[in-house]
């Protein structure tokens, strides 16, 4: 397992997986070990993957300084991965949560991009967030599924604060919830660090403003993934978030929750590769 030393000293855990052009995978979570994302429905068949454990989770050390979960502490962190691969530049894919340290590195070292890939990312670094109405406009797309007269109730009253988070509603993640997507929900609570992921989102984690000003220096296409059955982010934000960039484009998965390799690894895997390979 290679590792590396952050500026702090935190001892920082990455996993190769596949070869060819190396692909910098961030995850999601928040502080999920990169674990979850697996080889991305197959994509390692055509690249590198180069998927970090953010500090604290999987097989990284954890820090000193618990404040330096914050997501903007974490750029350098992903700088310093860089510089330890010997890229000059680099190939950037992020998942969810991690889409918005992607978004933050990318406005810090624009020179350092080459693609950016943000996989229904959390775009919380452009001043956007999915509400509860996107998440329950998206819930009620599954009212044909057995599960959703038990699922949808608590969803509501959870997004509304007058209920606690519940497994119940999870099958609303995932775009088949098939064994596959239990196995891989089962293990979110073991590979997550939630204590780290409390700070991930902390106050001044982001100033927008700063952040879309200096996206501009971005010269790196931009791909904007969304899951066409996910409410967080809904293709209509993930839409919103793309204007943010000079360069961009927009691609919804059919049938695709928040995991979309899991949902269909086929159509996930051809149009990540498409973009990357252009």
């Amino acid at each position: 397992m290679p590792t590396f030393t952050a500026a702090d000293g935190t001892r920082l855990a990455y996993h190769v997986r596949g070869e060819g052009e190396p692909l910098v995978v961030l995850p999601g979570g928040p502080m999920r070990a990169s674990a979850y994302l697996g080889d991305l429905g197959g994509l390692a068949a055509h690249r590198r993957l180069i998927l970090l454990d953010l500090r604290g989770t999987g097989d990284s050390a954890v820090p000193a300084d618990p404040a330096s979960y914050r997501c903007d502490r974490l750029v350098d962190d992903v700088e310093m991965l860089r510089a330890h691969m010997g890229l000059d530049h680099m190939d950037l894919l992020a998942h969810s949560a991690g889409a918005s340290l992607a978004i933050l590195y990318a406005a810090a070292r624009p020179q350092r991009v080459r693609r950016l890939a943000l996989i229904t990312g959390n775009p919380s670094a452009l001043g956007l967030r999915a509400t509860p109405e996107d998440r329950l406009a998206a819930a009620r797309l599954r009212a044909g599924e057995p599960w959703f007269e038990g699922a949808f109730p608590a969803l509501e009253t959870w997004l509304t604060g007058s209920g606690d988070f519940d497994e119940a509603f999870m099958p609303f993640f995932y775009g088949r919830w098939d064994d596959a997507a239990r196995a891989h929900d089962a293990a979110a609570e073991e590979q997550t660090n939630d204590g780290a992921g409390d700070r991930y989102f902390a106050e001044g984690a982001f100033t927008p403003d700063a952040t879309r000003t200096a996206l501009r220096a971005l010269a790196a296409p931009v791909l904007v993934y969304a899951g066409g059955l996910d409410g967080g982010p809904s293709p209509a934000l993930a839409r919103r978030a793309a204007t943010a960039f000079r360069t961009a484009e927009l691609a919804v998965q059919p049938g695709a929750g928040h995991y979309p390799w899991l949902d269909d690894p086929e159509w996930f895997v051809r149009r990540t590769v498409a973009f990357l390979d252009a």
